[in-house]
């Protein structure tokens, strides 16, 4: 991959570095700064493995957008925090330090985008669809994988398993590997299948294998419904049945699976920043949380000078 476009998914990876980094890791006044070392030290190791020419922090400016839960209330509501009407549940530990994360991206001069009344992956599809170089997004979320186009190298390193580090990087090949589809009918598919940790059901009765079995026989989505209208002879009865019984489900959940890709979003630049925005600021910033080292860390990936 010649140097991409690096698109993080800025809560995955601070969630990943709060679950992952000893909880003894704290600033002088005893506030945790586990999540923000770890999310410096995942871009300085992302910076230093790929080698980008520019580099967004996305961001869940609306974590459970109003037009999703309209088309499927249950989308994300396990999440929702008990003493709130829809704020996500966050541990207060972590939830410290989000805004310390946003003080220091801003003084380094990394892009950290949002866009009201979207999720960071609609930013994330938005800003892949109009790149004009590779595209590599950095996520612990299979959603993405929908996003993924070997035509236009839009690739994902897909953190679950093996981190930033070593971690999977998904291409079509890898989609029709793993989930025996066509690599770019992942919505679809998903939509059939459902998704637990995301509140979305599904098909009743129609899991993983035999969603994978009906997109690669009817093409999408589309076709899938059309088949069990006609009550297609290649698949049995009762399925159908199953998919024509979903169909008040089928109707609205592609407006909840498919990631938006026409987000209204700011003209900034994303190049990998060669000075800070704000020095001052930052050596601020790495004194008051004792993050100066993890700073440094980032700064050299970056070929800035150091503070």
């Amino acid at each position: 991959m010649t140097q991409p476009l690096l698109l993080l998914d800025s809560a995955s990876l601070y969630f990943r570095a709060f679950f992952g980094m000893k909880d003894s890791v704290k600033a002088n006044d005893g506030t945790p700064v586990n999540a923000v070392r770890g999310f410096l030290d995942f871009i300085a190791r992302l910076v230093n493995d790929h080698n980008p020419a520019e580099l967004v922090c996305c961001w869940d400016d609306d974590w459970r957008p109003e037009f999703r839960v309209a088309a499927i209330p249950s989308y994300k509501a396990h999440r929702v925090a008990a003493n709130t009407a829809d704020g996500e549940e966050v541990p207060d530990e972590l939830e410290v330090q989000v805004p310390i994360i946003v003080d220091v991206l801003t003084a380094l001069g990394i892009a950290r985008i949002g866009a009201a009344g979207y999720e960071a992956d609609d930013v994330i599809g938005t800003l892949a669809t109009r790149a004009d170089r590779a595209v590599l997004i950095v996520t612990g979320d299979r959603d993405l994988f929908q996003l993924v186009d070997d035509s236009r190298d839009v690739r994902v390193l897909y953190t679950a398993k093996g981190g930033v580090a070593n971690g999977d990087i998904v291409t079509e090949a890898y989609i029709s590997e793993k989930y025996a589809i066509p690599g770019r009918a992942y919505a679809d598919f998903s939509t059939l299948r459902g998704d637990t940790s995301d509140g979305l059901p599904g098909v009743p009765g129609v899991g993983e294998k035999t969603a994978a079995t009906l997109i690669c026989l009817y093409g999408d989505l589309a076709g899938v419904r059309d088949a069990a209208v006609r009550n297609d002879a290649a698949t049995r009865a009762t399925i159908h049945a199953k998919v024509l019984a979903a169909a008040d489900y089928l109707d609205v959940a592609p407006t909840v699976v498919r990631v938006a890709l026409d987000v209204p979003i700011a003209s900034v630049s994303f190049e990998i920043p060669q000075e800070p925005a704000n020095r001052a600021a930052l050596t601020y910033l790495a004194d008051q949380w004792n993050i100066r080292s993890s700073l440094g860390r980032v700064m050299q990936a970056m070929k800035m000078p150091a503070l």
